[in-house]
């Protein structure tokens, strides 16, 4: 069965370009033009990733990533953003509230296409399903869940494969780049400090105790670290 995208801009030459583009890739792609239509696409029916504009007639795409993500049925969503905005501090609040990509107009619809593949990869079983765990901490790939002593961390499909990538490699400083090529492809756009941001995310999503040190280190100038055990302290 192909993956059902849903789409939600109010451009309509846009979206009947790259609806047209998706379709012919291979995918099942639904496209609406407001927050409202979107809610109540995404209220009735499932879907296995969301292309969303920032900037629609009836409010802004920010509110709606908002709301999907607190929401226990859509909080692992893979959601890409889509839109004209360029200022890095846009991109940046995106990506606090939980989008796991960016991708500014104008764009290339084979952008759009690898971008679209990368995050449904990355939510498809990867056949190593053991669970890591350390400590409080488990990391469970087959489960695609974090979880602090039995209750799951809340982490968006983009945030937990990172958190993997680094617990795969315990003890062993990855740079942004190595991070970046381990996530198979992930096409987000390098501006700077995207990486900062979401491990800034997932430390607070499993790091509970400010009293402990820190699960996951940075590396003046080299990058980051998942420690074996916590009892280092941060750099």
């Amino acid at each position: 069965m192909s993956a059902r995208l849903l789409l939600i801009d109010d451009d309509a030459r846009l979206t009947a370009m790259v609806g047209d583009y998706l379709r012919h890739a291979g995918y099942s792609v639904e496209a609406v033009p407001t927050l409202a239509a979107g809610r109540d696409r995404l209220a009735r029916e499932p879907y296995d990733a969301l292309v969303l504009d920032l900037m629609l007639p009836d409010g802004d795409g920010l509110e709606l990533t908002r709301e999907l993500r607190v929401a226990p049925r859509t909080r692992s969503l893979p959601l890409l953003m889509l839109t004209a905005r360029g200022e890095a501090m846009d991109r940046i609040i995106g990506l606090e509230l939980g989008a796991d990509d960016y991708l500014p107009k104008p764009f290339e619809p084979r952008e759009l296409l690898a971008r679209v593949k990368a995050l449904l990869r990355r939510t498809s079983p990867q056949g190593d399903d053991e669970v890591l765990r350390f400590g409080r901490l488990e990391v469970d790939p087959g489960g695609r869940q974090a979880r602090l002593e039995g209750k799951p961390c809340e982490l968006t499909s983009y945030q937990f494969d990172l958190l993997l990538v680094l617990a795969r490699a315990p003890g062993r400083v990855l740079s942004r780049d190595q991070i970046m090529d381990a996530l198979k492809g992930h096409a987000l756009e390098a501006f700077d400090r995207s990486i900062d941001v979401h491990v800034s995310r997932i430390r607070a999503a499993i790091e509970d105790d400010p009293k402990m040190p820190r699960r996951i280190l940075t590396v003046r100038g080299a990058g980051y670290v998942f420690a074996k055990k916590q009892d280092a302290e941060a750099a």
